[in-house]
């Protein structure tokens, strides 16, 4: 195939298509602790980034969780409301602005929270177990490197 010029079209392998890739390799990774949460706690892969940014910083607005999250406000919105019926998160709205509230771990959230946060780490140690110490170092210098230039307005993550 070639275009207008005559010279040959660019073609796409996507098996060494990088987006492609990481973007298989974060859907298989996710797919796989996903599995348990969804089946141990009934906790979507939705349901518990909220649960896991809440964990880490509670009083969040939805906003707040879909910029961390990356996730679109009516995904954060669905699975917020479902985690507000089932008694695991509360909102508690702001006194001087009412369009604002915050998210909090119920109990029973954190219970669950707490139940899971071992079995993630341990699965990110057995990702990591695979590789030396000096190639996770790089690994995450060069996720860093990279999402800046994916997100160059503003941090994906703190380090």
């Amino acid at each position: 195939m070639s275009d207008a010029s005559g010279k040959p079209a660019p073609t796409l392998k996507l098996d060494s298509f990088l987006p492609y890739r990481l973007s298989v390799l974060s859907n298989a990774v996710s797919r796989k602790i996903a599995d348990m949460y969804e089946r141990e706690f009934e906790i979507s892969i939705w349901q518990w980034r909220i649960l896991a940014v809440l964990g880490e910083s509670e009083g969040l607005t939805s906003t707040e969780v879909a910029n961390r999250t990356l996730m679109d406000k009516p995904a954060v919105s669905r699975a917020t409301a479902t985690l507000l019926d089932r008694g695991l998160l509360s909102r508690t709205s702001d006194t001087s602005d009412r369009r604002k509230a915050a998210l909090r771990l119920t109990k029973k959230g954190r219970e669950i929270y707490n139940a899971i946060l071992p079995r993630a780490l341990a699965y990110e140690h057995d990702l990591l177990s695979s590789i030396s110490a000096e190639e996770v170092a790089t690994l995450h210098g060069l996720l860093t490197r990279l999402s800046h230039i994916a997100s160059p307005d503003r941090d994906l993550w703190s380090e």
